[in-house]
């Protein structure tokens, strides 16, 4: 039995002491993603590397750095892909854009279709007919 217990402690990430500090590790660990599981933040994947990922955030949070200080850590560790949101600078734009332009695209393509049936659907004149 207490062997048992001391695999859910060594999974278990330490709370730390204070609560707003245990919040903010909360809060980050659902922002950075797992780098084995890749579609789970590290609050929710079993992996571990996730386990160790939480025990670096609470860490670096105890250690007194602020959450943009551990997000760019994580990012210059594993790369723009652990984190859910990723900043906006010159290697993430398309990224960031994408989504637009195929948005874009896709309405353009359904404006096109439909100027196509309507054009298709007037009646034709005598000159027309013949041809």
């Amino acid at each position: 039995m207490s062997f048992v217990a001391m695999l859910i402690a060594a999974a278990a990430p330490a709370i730390l002491a204070d609560p707003a500090q245990e919040a903010r590790a909360r809060a980050l660990d659902a922002e950075i993603r797992c780098v084995q599981c890749e579609n789970e933040p590290i609050a929710q994947s079993t992996a571990d590397i996730a386990a160790d990922m939480r025990r670096l955030v609470r860490e670096r949070i105890a250690a007194g750095e602020s959450d943009a200080e551990i997000r760019s850590f994580f990012r210059e560790r594993y790369g723009d892909f652990v984190l859910f949101r990723p900043p906006w600078d010159a290697r993430t734009w398309a990224l960031w854009l994408a989504p637009i332009a195929l948005l874009l695209a896709g309405f353009a393509a359904l404006a096109s279709a439909r100027v196509k049936g309507i054009a298709s659907e007037l009646p034709q004149g005598p000159e027309e007919s013949e041809r």
